[in-house]
């Protein structure tokens, strides 16, 4: 099965603001932090996170962050 990112609405222009905009708020939070001078948060994390929360259907970043600690910040 192929995707087609025409029709799959995951992709569609206002869920790529929303990815967006997740990111925004996820590379804010978490993308500075570093350990002995290594990234403590992944970047892929961030970014899995970020298309995750906006594949599940949501409509806003609210919770994305607590999303985030839960799920992704220990990958």
């Amino acid at each position: 099965m192929t995707m087609d990112i025409q029709t799959d609405w995951r992709y569609s222009e206002e869920k790529m603001e929303l990815r967006q905009q997740a990111l925004r708020v996820l590379l804010n939070r978490f993308g500075h932090w570093l350990e002995d001078g290594v990234p403590k948060y992944s970047s892929q994390s961030i970014y899995e996170c970020a298309h995750d929360w906006v594949s599940q259907g949501n409509v806003n970043t609210a919770g994305i962050v607590k999303y985030y600690l839960a799920y992704y910040a220990n990958v």
